[in-house]
C-alpha cells in the first residue's frame, strides 16, 4: 500500500474501534448526555460532589467539551454499531512544552459492562498519542470506583499519585486517584 493510500485509510479508521465510533455530537445527544450526567447514581461516580444542574446547564457542559474548536482536545459521542448512542468522551489540555492531555469518559448506565469504555478509551489514546503528538495522558477516578481503576491500569495507566480526602459521601472522605500513562507506555502495548 502506497502512503497516500494507508494515510486514508489511517484517517478513515482513526476514530473507529472495534465496537464503537467517536462523532461530532449532535443536538440530540446533549440531552440524554445531561440525563447522565444528572443521574445522581452516576453523578457520584464523575463529579466531587452530588448536585444535579438545570438541564440547559448540563447540555451546555456537552456543547462546550465537544466544540472541537481547541488544537489541544477532543469532544466526541461514542456510538456503538448499532448507532446507539452510549457515552462522551474529552480530552482537554493539551500543549507545548509538555503534550500532557487529561482525559475524561462518560458511558451511559445501559451501555455500562459491554466493552464500549474500553473500546472507546484504546480509540482517544490512539488518537493523542499517534495524531495529536501527546507525550502523556492523564486522568482521575474516586478510590471507591473500582470498576474504572480496574478499566485504567488494564490499558496501562500507572498510579501516579492521590489528592487525599478530596470528597465527602455519607460522611466519609474520599481520595481521587491520579493515573498516567506516557508515550513509550503506550507504544510498549503494541496495540492500534
Amino acid at each position: 500500500m502506497n502512503t497516500f493510500d494507508s494515510l486514508r485509510s489511517w484517517g478513515t479508521n482513526l476514530l473507529r474501534g472495534e465496537q464503537v465510533i467517536l462523532r461530532p455530537v449532535q443536538p440530540t445527544d446533549t440531552s440524554v448526555l445531561a440525563a447522565w450526567w444528572n443521574d445522581t447514581g452516576e453523578a457520584i461516580l464523575q463529579q466531587d460532589r452530588i448536585a444535579p444542574r438545570p438541564t440547559h446547564h448540563a447540555e451546555s457542559l456537552f456543547d462546550s467539551w465537544s466544540s472541537n474548536e481547541s488544537p489541544g482536545g477532543f469532544g466526541y459521542a461514542i456510538e456503538d454499531q448499532q448507532e446507539n448512542l452510549v457515552g462522551h468522551i474529552t480530552a482537554w489540555g493539551l500543549g507545548l512544552p509538555v503534550r500532557i492531555a487529561t482525559l475524561g469518559i462518560v458511558i451511559g448506565p445501559e451501555y455500562q459492562d459491554h466493552g464500549y469504555g474500553r473500546d472507546a478509551m484504546t480509540v482517544a489514546l490512539r488518537l493523542l498519542f499517534e495524531e495529536m503528538g501527546a507525550n502523556k495522558v492523564e486522568l482521575r477516578a474516586w478510590e471507591y470506583n473500582a470498576r474504572a481503576l480496574a478499566l485504567y491500569s488494564s490499558l496501562g495507566f500507572v498510579e501516579e499519585g492521590r489528592r487525599r480526602a478530596a470528597t465527602l459521601h455519607r460522611s466519609k472522605f474520599y481520595d481521587q486517584v491520579e493515573l498516567g500513562m506516557l508515550r513509550e507506555e503506550y507504544a510498549a502495548r503494541g496495540e492500534r
